[in-house]
């Protein structure tokens, strides 16, 4: 018999458990923004060979984003075409998702939100039989047309979905209200404030991307509006009321206005905003000078979904261009106001905060309901555990 050295040195090795296959789709510049934390922790995790699918439903934002936090997709279906419609985008993703799928066998596929992108991903993970982890899951507004067409991309995904991750309590009670068990719900905060928090600490001068003669002394009001739900009269009414509050107002107020590349928004845009001294119609802004220009304003009046998160984790008030959002714990926490998108609502609604130093400081101050900045490592842990 050997003797017990030698016996050991002839032992096989322990076999190492096989890394999970993650495959991470998203499309647009939003949801790159909330899935770029989670990419990263999962491909800095030995457990985990984790993989990125993007439609490019969004093309330059998109790049723009994953450059920003140093992200590369594996699979690319480069999309986004000029006039495309809902249809268009919806049929390609989803045949060309489910090939990714079909090829990469993953032990999870991981959506995000409610973009065309993620309804089509979750369709292909199913069609194909593979689990679908839902990022952001839960949000809801109860009218499937507003906002349209994401509260029902998010409704149908979350139908599909085998892992919900909400990222606030009142999430997790909707979808118990909409027969998700329990035990498949795990409440994260949201991964939008973790990219936040990292991008606002590593710094940026505004200078180097907003060629504007923007005086930063001043007081800065943030402008973002591009929904569908506003095209057309609701936005003329929207940029009318900014137009005659920056009038008046032109010692002391400088309005910066980001502008959507859709020709619809920049035509109203210039017609009824882009002669004001102290409005700056400027382009799109990456994500880093986007950041750090929210963190310089006073005061955030937005139509997005992601603003209603961010901004009040800089302690900014944002006062939301929508009748109904599927954010309500901001409504709730009074860091978001929601003041609609008629011309008197919103004309009333900015003087308010602009004027009124106690609503003001009250919106500012308010506790933010989306988290700690470690939701990406939260869904990390837990995926670990579940597969």
């Amino acid at each position: 018999m050997l003797p017990p050295e030698k016996r050991v040195k002839q032992m096989p090795d322990k076999k190492m458990p096989d890394k999970k296959k993650v495959l991470l789709v998203f499309g647009t510049r939003p949801e790159a923004i909330k899935m770029a934390p989670l990419v990263r922790v999962l491909q800095a995790d030995e457990r985990f060979d984790a993989r990125v699918a993007v439609t490019a439903q969004h093309r330059e934002m998109l790049d723009q984003v994953m450059e920003c936090f140093d992200i590369s997709a594996d699979h690319d279906l480069n999309m986004m075409k000029h006039g495309q419609t809902l249809s268009d985008i919806t049929a390609g993703a989803l045949c060309g998702l489910q090939a990714i799928i079909a090829e990469e066998r993953p032990d999870v596929v991981l959506v995000h939100g409610d973009t065309t992108t993620t309804l089509a991903g979750a369709l292909a993970a199913f069609y194909e039989k593979v689990p679908l982890g839902h990022v952001e899951a839960g949000l809801r507004t109860g009218d499937k047309f507003a906002p349209y067409p994401e509260e029902m991309n998010r409704c149908l995904t979350g139908q599909l979905a085998d892992y919900h991750f909400a990222p606030t309590e009142t999430s997790r009670d909707n979808l118990l209200r909409a027969q998700v068990a329990a035990q498949n719900i795990f409440v994260t905060g949201n991964t939008v404030i973790d990219a936040l928090l990292q991008t606002v600490e590593s710094g940026c001068d505004l200078a180097e991307y907003i060629d504007a003669p923007v005086d930063w002394s001043k007081k800065i009001l943030l402008l973002t509006c591009h929904r569908r739900e506003n095209w057309g009269e609701p936005m003329r009414g929207i940029f009318r009321a900014v137009r005659e509050i920056a009038d008046e107002m032109a010692d002391e107020l400088q309005v910066v206005c980001p502008v959507h590349k859709n020709p619809l928004v920049r035509e109203l845009a210039a017609e009824l905003m882009g002669d004001a001294p102290n409005i700056h119609l400027i382009e799109p802004l990456e994500y880093r000078p986007f950041s750090k220009l929210m963190s310089v304003s006073h005061l955030i009046v937005t139509d997005s979904g992601g603003v209603q998160e961010e901004a009040p984790a800089l302690g900014k008030p944002v006062l939301v261009l929508r009748e109904v959002t599927e954010r309500p714990e901001a409504v709730a926490a009074g860091t978001v106001r929601l003041i609609g998108n008629s011309y008197d609502s919103v004309n009333e609604g900015i003087r308010l905060l602009l004027t009124d130093a106690g609503v003001y400081n009250a919106m500012a101050n308010a506790a933010n309901p989306y988290g700690d900045g470690h939701a990406a490592e939260y869904i990390r842990d837990i995926l670990a555990k579940v597969l």
